[in-house]
């Protein structure tokens, strides 16, 4: 399969009116997908946004023709009872047949913890998301469904309207166990992009490949989908300040860890300095470079390329992207 170049909607950053338009364009710009963060709450308090991702995919799919949508990614453990995504992924699927992802990951506690739920340790996480999937894919697969886990049960649950194949699955990941569960169960692996080499070249694509050949499979069987945080505009400054919105994930997880509350996450964020925030972008305004810096992700495995643009004016971002980069990649010959 020839590589596939997506779009990152910011749903922290930008209203569901807005953001929609945002999809629409992506794909008259020749983008392949577009993916939908799923937060209860935004990374900061001003000028942060939250719309919820079930409706606004099923607007997205009914706006465009083309892409692939899908969730980057969902968390099916806490907010939602897993038979509840599971049928509105099937509806999804019915909707928009072959263009539906469900992306799910283990969560973060600033959008479970304000709705007065515990938020267990890694381990426990770890666990429901496992047990999720398994229940998902029973209801997508059986006509009723008796579950009794640890977390959750059905009792003769059905899932009526199912697409004929079922909707991809593809699991978010950062550490090597959820990575190994990935490999095993997965249509596909998400993560992201500006860590350390070594986190996705020693740790989570062996991981990857160990899961996978416990089923039988090949990194081939899957789908590796890679967020790539650039900042590309032809104003230098420009694009190195607008990563200053998403200085929270520059945060270490021990400088996030606890934090429920968007003003103090950023609060935080907004003490970091520039250069630091914009540590995990790709920042140039040269096409020739965000091409040579992509690739490293190409060469290393990941043929399905998901741009996340940090400025507020995205549409800009879309047109100059889909212009001047994605034309670039293409002719590489993945």
């Amino acid at each position: 399969m020839p590589i596939r170049l997506g779009y990152k909607a910011s749903a922290e950053q930008f209203g569901p009116s807005e953001l929609l338009g945002y999809g629409v364009l992506a794909e008259e710009q020749g983008f392949d997908s577009v993916f939908v963060s799923d937060h209860l709450q935004p990374w900061r308090h001003d000028g942060g946004h939250a719309p919820a991702a079930l409706p606004w995919l099923g607007a997205l799919g009914a706006r465009t023709e083309r892409i692939v949508i899908g969730t980057s990614v969902l968390t099916p453990t806490f907010r939602y009872h897993p038979a509840v995504i599971a049928q509105a992924f099937a509806t999804l699927g019915m909707l928009y047949p072959g263009r539906v992802i469900l992306g799910v990951g283990s969560g973060e506690s600033l959008n479970e913890v304000p709705l007065g739920l515990e938020w267990p340790d890694g381990k426990e996480r770890f666990a429901r998301m496992k047990e999720a999937i398994t229940l998902i894919k029973a209801l997508w697969a059986d006509e009723r469904v008796d579950f009794e886990g640890t977390f959750y049960s059905t009792d003769k649950a059905t899932i009526y309207d199912r697409p004929e194949t079922p909707v991809p699955l593809y699991v978010g990941a950062s550490g090597p166990a959820a990575t190994r569960l990935a490999g095993r169960v997965a249509d596909g692996f998400i993560t992201t992009s500006g860590k350390a080499d070594s986190l996705y070249r020693d740790t989570l694509l062996p991981a990857l490949a160990e899961g996978a050949a416990k089923v039988d499979r090949t990194l081939d069987d899957m789908d590796l989908l890679m967020e790539m945080k650039v900042s590309f505009d032809h104003d230098r400054d420009a694009a190195l300040n607008d990563t200053t919105y998403w200085g929270a994930l520059a945060l270490s997880p021990e400088e996030k860890t606890g934090v429920e509350d968007p003003i103090e996450m950023q609060r935080l964020a907004d003490a970091l300095p520039v250069e630091r925030a914009a540590s995990r972008w790709i920042v140039s305004t040269d096409p020739d470079e965000h091409v040579e810096k992509i690739r490293h992700y190409l060469d290393l495995g990941f043929k399905h390329l998901v741009f996340h643009a940090p400025g507020p004016d995205q549409a800009k971002f879309l047109k100059l992207y889909g212009a001047e980069v994605l034309p670039r990649l293409r002719n590489l010959g993945y």
